[in-house]
């Protein structure tokens, strides 16, 4: 199982994972790709359109829109919402928020805004854990 979902299900009511787009200028299928998940997004298919880009072997538009049509996304929605400005929006300010944030790289992991640097069940589970006893504290 992959570590999130690990993350996800020992911490089912006190964790929610936030994606965002970070697409590297040197990779040339990045920001297509970002594009198309954000466009699976508006049809309910995020995930399960991230998890298949990150599967393949090799990224290319044709993988792209493969994975769109075997999750039997709307292709005509699925190309307009690729090339929608609310699209581009979302992925600057997801650039901003990672250069806000001094991301240099991919992927990177925060838990409350605190960087994850041990990235592993315990890393995650150790600064969860930390963040829960201090809101508890608050209380």
């Amino acid at each position: 199982m992959p570590l999130l979902e690990q993350v996800l299900e020992r911490n089912p009511q006190t964790v929610k994972l936030v994606f965002k787009n970070m697409p590297l200028k040197f990779h040339e299928m990045a920001l297509p790709s970002a594009r198309a998940a954000l466009a699976a997004h508006e049809q309910g298919k995020f995930w399960e359109f991230h998890d298949r880009l990150f599967a393949e072997s090799k990224l290319s538009k044709e993988a792209i829109y493969k994975i769109a049509q075997d999750l039997k996304l709307d292709i005509p929605r699925f190309e307009k919402d690729m090339a929608s400005p609310k699209t581009q929006a979302q992925i600057n300010k997801d650039l901003t928020d990672a250069q806000t944030a001094g991301v240099t790289g991919t992927p990177t992991a925060f838990i409350n805004g605190r960087l994850l640097k041990e990235r592993s069940l315990n890393g995650f589970q150790a600064i969860i854990d930390d963040e829960l006893r201090k809101l508890n504290e608050k209380k």
